[in-house]
């Protein structure tokens, strides 16, 4: 099998550092949304299921040409894989790199491709540092990040698609600022921070150690801070694990499931703030969740792509330097479906 290969020539290394795993961002809470609806009255999931529709915006040009793009296996032809776009408005206000002279302006600071298997016996979300140093087709060598910048969600996939020579089946992209509406639809999430710290781009704020709830503003001032920390980006991600998981929890407590008002006026808060290919509509997501009806918190695996650590560019660059050939290994893994024996067999 061939797979993208990775243009590392020039680049030095730095002594790797052990691989954090990453949870799904809050865009997972807005599709998961509707599985909890299966929960409810049924008549009320299609109510809800136009609401998001409506709500929503669609990716115009989601998918690169078909000509560019895998063919799925015969093995893994029922899976389902979905590509997580998280992006951040707000960057330039965080003195990050200045992408708004580039033809799609803006990039993706969260990546994570959710897979389904065909048994549909669990979830496997891969997490892809946005720093991952990688080919991106027609621009070269770059930051995964890039991808989005250079030609927009379609080159993001043709990047992705190439790298595990698999086929991503839908996307879904998130702005951050839509976490403000869905932590007070939700009348706050409770958190238990690990580590206190005070975001350098949010005036006022802090965070210190231990239980606390988050309220809209809050919430996003959480989630967005990479600089406050030593590993920064790595840290990020940690955070996000840990509110993905209080909105999950709270989203899935029994006051929030008899209590449809509720939902539905998360669903109206946070589908603004969501844009989907255009195949993927709340009704195939609630249709997809019909199939997993078995699938619990615990069947819910998270990973980081392999890497081996930080390195620098030949330009300079810090970056996250992929580990390609346990990466070729994964996308053995997607192809024939299993993606779970891989995972215990890499000790993810």
């Amino acid at each position: 099998m061939t797979h993208m290969n990775g243009s590392y020539e020039g680049a030095s290394y730095e002594t790797p550092k052990k691989k954090k795993r990453t949870g799904l961002m809050v865009l997972l809470g807005a599709v998961s949304l509707v599985l909890i609806a299966l929960l409810v009255a049924g008549g009320y999931l299609f109510s809800l299921a136009r609401s998001f529709d409506n709500g929503t915006e669609k990716l115009p040009n989601a998918f690169p040409e078909e000509s560019l793009r895998p063919v799925k296996a015969e093995a893994s032809k029922d899976a389902v894989n979905i590509l997580l776009l998280g992006n951040d408005t707000r960057a330039t206000d965080q003195g990050e790199e200045n992408f708004a002279s580039l033809p799609n302006g803006g990039r993706s600071d969260t990546m994570m491709l959710v897979h389904i298997p065909s048994n549909r016996e669990g979830v496997y979300v891969t997490s892809i540092m946005r720093d991952t140093w990688l080919d991106i087709p027609g621009h070269g060598s770059a930051k995964i990040n890039a991808a989005f910048a250079y030609g927009g969600v379609a080159l993001a996939v043709q990047t992705l698609e190439g790298l595990l020579d698999t086929r991503i089946d839908h996307v879904a992209s998130i702005d951050f600022e839509g976490f403000k509406g869905l932590t007070d639809a939700l009348g706050g999430v409770e958190i238990n921070n690990p580590i206190a710290f005070t975001p350098k781009t949010s005036s006022g704020t802090t965070f210190p150690k231990g239980v606390q709830t988050l309220k809209g503003e809050e919430a996003l001032a959480f989630v967005r801070e990479r600089y406050a920390f030593k590993d920064g980006d790595y840290q990020r991600v940690r955070n996000q694990q840990l509110y993905v998981k209080a909105v999950m929890s709270t989203l899935m407590s029994k006051e929030t499931l008899t209590d449809p008002a509720k939902i539905s006026e998360t669903v109206k808060q946070f589908a603004p703030y969501v844009a989907v290919d255009k195949t993927l509509d709340a009704v195939k997501v609630a249709k997809l969740g019909t199939t997993m009806a078995n699938v619990r918190s615990s069947d819910m695996h998270f990973f980081t792509l392999p890497n081996k650590g930080t390195g620098r560019s030949a330009d300079g660059q810090s970056i996250v330097v992929p580990d390609m050939d346990v990466i070729g290994s994964f996308a053995d893994a997607l192809q024939d479906d299993k993606v779970g024996k891989f995972v215990t067999d890499n000790g993810l």
